[in-house]
């Protein structure tokens, strides 16, 4: 059974392109693989930035957290799992300000933890989650994806990369301040173009 993670990171609750796209992701992968198990991870509503809590209460021992460190690690760990256990991750990327939005970027920290996702080798790091592919939909008003403007789509290619997951794809609604139609148009057209 194929295992879809679908990770939405827009902010706007209803009429986001980024959702349109994942929507659109989802029938078609859904259509070739009828009886796959979906989670969904909503990032919406924010998901905490990483700090020095967090830090201690990831590296200590599960038996010696306090219950703040529980809760903490807890939350990482669910994350943590849900990526484990995919097949397929499909990512909702809406460009903010020529970057990934924050609660996914916060999403990304939450992951990126050695031992788990990677580990640094003497020839480098080496990824940890292989053998998974993501499809990554990236909408923008004005950023053109792959531009030298664009600081989300390098961005999201390369942590998932540091995670080992190298089968990436991106469909792109981009630059739609210059004709949205058009944009949208082009983007369910490379979504239809998917291998399933």
């Amino acid at each position: 059974m194929t295992n879809i993670l679908r990770v939405e990171s827009s902010i706007k609750p209803a009429g986001a392109v980024s959702r349109r796209l994942t929507d659109r992701i989802m029938d078609r992968v859904l259509a070739a693989n009828p009886g796959a198990n979906v989670v969904t991870r909503d990032l919406s509503a924010g998901v905490p930035a990483i700090d020095g809590a967090w830090l201690g209460a990831i590296f200590t021992p599960a038996d010696a957290r306090d219950a703040g460190q529980k809760a903490t690690a807890a939350y990482a760990d669910a994350l943590l799992a849900e990526v484990k256990a995919a097949d397929l991750l499909v990512i909702a990327l809406p460009v903010y300000n020529f970057g990934v939005p924050a609660q996914l970027k916060s999403w990304i920290d939450q992951l990126a933890r050695k031992g788990e996702t990677f580990n640094y080798t003497e020839t480098g790091p080496v990824g940890l989650l292989t053998g998974k592919r993501a499809i990554v939909a990236f909408s923008s008003d004005g950023t053109k994806i792959g531009s030298e403007i664009d600081f989300a789509s390098g961005y999201v290619r390369h942590m998932l990369g540091f995670f080992g997951i190298t089968d990436v794809q991106f469909v792109a609604a981009d630059a739609m301040a210059f004709g949205a139609e058009a944009a949208i148009a082009k983007g369910e057209a490379e979504v239809d173009a998917l291998a399933a």
